[in-house]
């Protein structure tokens, strides 16, 4: 998966070392700092795209974020496209989870998903969070899940 900093620039380290990197580089500053994870989707046709995003917030001093995009054929209910959104969020802050420990970052997993039932998405709301809080991660739904919900989903093309 290529990743690439929010202006489009290619990231040219491993994604580890980059993210390493860049909370080595904050602490130094003296901020603390919360990561957030989220994806996103879109179906265009017969092609559904993803996006996923890790937004590193500086309290109180704004943040900036990495991004990724996946484009699939591969057809799929509603329930299922956001379970993927949700599993490609997870995924990666388990391959990060070692980091994040090590520096003490906090991590919040967003997803796009509304609390309110009259939302389609709302269908897959408690698997989606009973995924996320059985893996031991911080859950945020729509309207609080920014990184999914906004940032990721300007990153869908």
């Amino acid at each position: 998966m290529e990743w690439r900093k929010f202006n489009g620039e290619r990231l040219n380290l491993p994604l580890e070392e980059t993210v390493e990197n860049a909370i080595i580089k904050e602490i130094e500053l003296g901020h603390r700092l919360k990561i957030c994870i989220g994806s996103d989707s879109q179906v265009k046709g017969k092609i559904t795209e993803f996006a996923t995003v890790i937004v590193f917030l500086r309290e109180k001093k704004g943040g900036f974020m990495y991004f990724s995009n996946e484009k699939t054929i591969q057809r799929m209910s509603l329930k299922e496209r956001m379970i993927r959104e949700v599993s490609s969020s997870v995924q990666l802050a388990y391959s990060l989870c070692p980091l994040l420990d090590k520096y003490h970052v906090e991590l919040e997993v967003h997803a796009d998903i509304n609390t309110d039932p009259g939302f389609k998405s709302n269908v897959a709301l408690k698997d989606a969070m009973g995924y996320i809080l059985g893996m031991g991660f911080v859950f945020k739904a729509k309207p609080e899940a920014f990184a999914s919900s906004c940032c990721a989903d300007r990153k869908v093309q």
